[in-house]
């Protein structure tokens, strides 16, 4: 994830999938991208980690558990200040709750679509 405290920025970046390991191995031989699993308890998923840095920049998931029904394609998460009261202006706006707020840690995060269809994650950072 990139700097949480930084409101509005695209922090980060997943791609959820039925099988994610060929599609981990087709970005690591694209871009030289190296891996590092994470375990979804019978299962890994994959942060994916920039050449020559430490820090992870994406993520490849398998369509499974809290991911089952994600499209196929990138999404992008934006970092907001509070989780709940997008979500509010989102519906209230006439977007859609797509997958409701889950925790990462003491982070929290959610997917929603907007009022023309396209979706996007939302990411709120641990509190202090």
């Amino acid at each position: 994830m990139g700097d949480p405290s930084v409101l509005g920025q695209i922090g980060w970046a997943d791609l959820t999938v039925p099988d994610a390991a060929p599609v981990r191995d087709f970005y690591q031989q694209v871009t030289g991208w190296s891996t590092s699993p994470v375990d979804m308890g019978g299962y890994q998923d994959y942060c994916m980690i920039p050449s020559g840095s430490e820090q992870p920049v994406s993520g490849i998931c398998h369509a499974r558990g809290g991911n089952t029904g994600l499209p196929p394609v990138w999404l992008i998460y934006i970092t907001v200040a509070d989780l709940d009261e997008s979500i509010r202006r989102c519906q209230e706006l006439g977007g859609k709750l797509i997958l409701p707020p889950k925790a990462m840690g003491n982070a929290r995060y959610c997917v929603i679509q907007d009022t023309v269809g396209a979706s996007v994650g939302l990411y709120e950072a641990a509190k202090a």
